[in-house]
């Protein structure tokens, strides 16, 4: 007989930590629900800076391609105006050759020759 009181007690004993058990576990699933509710409220809340955030980052990226296509275009010119001057380089040399070619004080078959380096330059 005292075996079967001492099973009835570890069986109630068992019971009733069985019941705490479930009743924290319960506890700490609605605390847990709550804490994600709050969660989610600040999240919520956070949706005009990331709003905010992302009109931010929209505008930089729509400065950034005008700055691009203002630096492709600025390189262009650039381009332009070193073959421009190459073309003037071009000329003048041009222009100093057939003048060195026509003063008979400039010996420019030379292999050390240099269009308008030497000669006279008297008009």
């Amino acid at each position: 007989m005292k075996t079967v009181i001492i099973v009835a007690i570890v069986i109630a004993v068992l019971a009733v930590i069985a019941v705490i058990a479930y009743l924290a576990s319960r506890r700490r699933a609605t605390q847990r629900r709550h804490r994600a509710g709050q969660l989610r409220t600040k999240a919520d809340a956070q949706t005009g800076a990331v709003d905010a955030a992302q009109r931010d980052a929209a505008a930089a990226a729509a400065r950034a391609e005008v700055a691009r296509a203002e630096a492709e275009r600025t390189e262009q010119q650039a381009l332009a105006a070193e073959r421009g001057m190459q073309v003037e380089e071009a000329r003048r040399e041009d222009s100093l050759r057939a003048a060195d070619s026509l003063d008979p004080d400039v010996d420019h078959r030379s292999d050390d020759y240099r269009p308008g380096a030497s000669g006279s330059r008297e008009p």
